[in-house]
């Protein structure tokens, strides 16, 4: 039995908890999912329930996601979203929008990403983020990402609210740092909804709740797309 699934993540749990609940579910030990998302994130995680359906899943997502993101100015924060240790950033003139729309149309295209101290990233075998909460700061270099489209969807200092299309290994957060950096103004995440992996979208989507509730019922089966 193999298929592909979209679950909606809510914000709190992690990518791997709702793996090991599909697992408990389904009775199944091969799920993977294609694209963590953060626990403070919420969104679009495509799952690949049997070992055919995992092998999938690298092609189907390198097709694109796509996000809704809220950047805080003003602050900085030490893991790039809500979660860390915020510092304050004296503004003395507050970007307009035709300079923020000129700073964010520069990080289109392929750009170098830096990927946050927080983050899973590996140095000499071991997660940054574990480095980090030892109080070390690891040395990540930038790597090659391609951000396909952003929008601005909204601005009212401090808020700024982005629609992005990127390729694979995008981190929102960082480029929530990046955009900060280069206002002056300091930034960080405040919220994040991935609303597309691929094909797969939020519409197409269900909670682990619901694919509970029909897979015990069986009106999902494991042999055919849903």
């Amino acid at each position: 039995m193999s298929q592909i699934i979209a679950i909606y993540k809510e914000k709190g749990p992690t990518s791997h908890d709702i793996i090991d609940k599909l697992r408990k579910i389904t009775g199944i030990k091969k799920i993977g999912h294609g694209g963590t998302l953060d626990p403070l994130a919420k969104g679009v995680l495509v799952v690949g329930i049997g070992r055919e359906a995992t092998k999938k899943l690298g092609s189907l997502v390198k097709k694109g996601k796509e996000y809704l993101a809220k950047i805080k100015l003003g602050v900085k924060s030490t893991t790039c979203d809500e979660e860390g240790e915020k510092t304050k950033i004296k503004v003395k003139n507050k970007p307009s929008l035709e300079k923020i729309k000129k700073v964010v149309s520069n990080f289109e295209g392929i750009i170098f990403q830096t990927p946050p101290i927080f983050s899973a990233v590996k140095i000499k075998g071991e997660e940054a983020y574990k480095l980090a909460r030892q109080g070390k700061i690891p040395r990540i270099k930038p790597r090659k990402a391609e951000i396909k489209k952003i929008e601005i969807l909204k601005y009212k200092w401090p808020d700024l609210d982005l629609r992005v299309v990127t390729g694979p290994g995008v981190y929102i957060r960082a480029l929530a740092r990046d955009i900060g950096e280069k206002l002056r103004t300091g930034g960080y995440l405040a919220d994040l909804e991935r609303v597309r992996v691929g094909d797969f979208t939020k519409e197409k989507s269900m909670t682990i709740s619901k694919f509970k509730r029909l897979f015990k019922t069986g009106k999902i089966t494991l042999n055919h797309s849903l």
